[in-house]
């Protein structure tokens, strides 16, 4: 979630860097789940995206919650971009062109995910239809040119927006026309990390697969089934990617460390104020060497900070971020974290998920992470397709649910939030494939049916 902390204690060795993450570290009885969204506002009226200012725009949605909530704003020179759950740790937060996120809190089981996220789109929808928005459910803004996205008043993302285009050929669209759903898992030691790492690495292509939902640019066909997924391939690769020192020996935090020093800044905040350092490394600034702030030692906060600007298909923060797939609309959001909670916090599922994916090489992953923007579940690696290897990992994710044994009120256990994909993988189509017939078909040609049938 992009809340930058604040703590101005100056960093003396590199073993804090590593102590940071290694505080992530936490028995299993304490392991939550993490749920972020993102979905794309759009005028009720004429399909166009929200611009931040008016009477009907993000602001006032933004003061609409806070209203309504509770919550703490968060502010950026005078401008509400923000809402922060002081009791529950739940944020709402806005991405570059708008695009509305709710972080969850830190839950128990997937029923409370789905009950967070019900919650959360009755608030949203009781401010946002009076003022004509709603919101679509897809990896990628469907009919909209960049040039036509307004800009939100956040300071970090103006850095961004002048960095990207100097490092990759999507960087902005990245920023301005994409959503996703991730969920966040914890570990209970060293070692756990890196088996979940390492596992949740080499199966992201399959999270892509199931979610592909970004077929669409500026109202045609894209030619890729996650176009958000093709994205990120060429928008900043020192920043991005399947991060193939996970699977080496010596893998650890210190390892992660190593590597996030060396990936390029975006920026320092010192106040209100972001400073631009792109492109110089926090290895230069933590030795006193960032040519914008000579001399100048680095925060825990400019660490925290940092360590949210670097963008691999799992990323390491206190906990494991999974960002392999495409937004999608709320009915399937909870499948994500079930999926990845059924496979990585039952041991037996774990052992099994890393029996498929060990003797993969990383030119293997690499080039099934490559492929599966496009094809989807035809991806292969080795003699395998990708759709029986995800079919496989269903059935993992599905028995590790049930020996979880989380029941809700009517006795029920979280697989049942595997319905959505369970479905997929019987047609054997992916939500994009569906949404490309119809668009054959059914839709004539247009997309704009895409705004009744996936908005949230």
């Amino acid at each position: 979630m992009a809340r930058d902390q604040i703590d101005m204690t100056p960093l003396q060795s590199r073993d804090e860097l590593v102590a940071w993450l290694e505080a992530g570290v936490k028995p299993e009885s304490e392991f939550r789940i993490g749920t972020e969204h993102e979905k794309t506002p759009f005028t009720l009226e004429g399909h166009q995206p929200v611009p931040y200012e008016g009477a009907k725009g993000i602001g006032a949605l933004l003061e609409g919650m806070k209203l309504l909530l509770g919550w703490e704003p968060i502010m950026e020179r005078g401008n509400i971009i923000g809402l922060y759950d002081v009791t529950g740790g739940g944020a709402i937060s806005l991405e570059p062109g708008g695009q509305f996120e709710l972080s969850g809190a830190p839950v128990e089981t997937v029923h409370q995910t789905q009950s967070e996220l019900m919650a959360h789109l009755a608030q949203v929808r009781e401010i946002a239809t009076p003022l004509g928005i709603g919101f679509l459910g897809l990896g990628m803004t469907p009919s909209w040119s960049r040039a036509q996205i307004p800009v939100m008043p956040k300071g970090r993302y103006k850095i961004m927006r002048n960095y990207m285009p100097k490092v990759g050929k999507y960087g902005l669209d990245m920023m301005f026309r994409t959503c996703t759903v991730q969920t966040n898992l914890d570990f209970s030691s060293e070692a756990d990390m890196v088996k979940k790492l390492r596992v949740s690495l080499a199966l992201q292509p399959i999270a892509t697969a199931l979610f592909a939902n970004s077929p669409f640019t500026e109202g045609k066909p894209n030619g890729f089934l996650s176009f958000r997924s093709e994205i990120w391939r060429d928008t900043d690769n020192a920043r991005s990617g399947m991060v193939p020192f996970a699977f080496e020996d010596g893998m650890g935090f210190e390892r992660y460390v190593d590597y996030a020093l060396d990936v390029p800044m975006y920026f320092v905040k010192r106040g209100e104020e972001y400073i631009d350092v792109s492109g110089s490394s926090f290895r230069d600034f933590f030795a006193g060497k960032n040519a914008v702030l000579p001399g100048e030692r680095p925060t825990l906060s400019d660490w925290a900070n940092h360590l949210s600007t670097i963008f691999p298909e799992v990323r390491l923060k206190r906990y494991l971020e999974m960002r392999g797939a495409d937004g999608v609309p709320w009915g399937r959001l909870p499948a994500l974290p079930a999926f990845w909670v059924g496979l990585l916090y039952d041991n037996d599922s774990l052992d099994a998920a890393w029996d498929i994916v060990r003797h993969w090489t990383a030119p293997e992953r690499q080039a099934l992470r490559d492929d599966v923007p496009r094809f989807g579940f035809k991806s292969r690696i080795k003699d395998r397709y990708l759709f029986e290897i995800a079919k496989e990992c269903l059935i993992l994710s599905h028995a590790g649910l049930r020996r979880r044994g989380r029941i809700d009120h009517l006795g029920r256990d979280e697989s049942r939030f595997l319905e959505p994909l369970e479905r997929i993988i019987e047609t054997g189509r992916s939500p994009a494939e569906e949404m490309l017939e119809k668009f054959n078909g059914p839709w004539n040609g247009s997309v704009e049916p895409a705004y009744q049938e996936y908005a949230f």
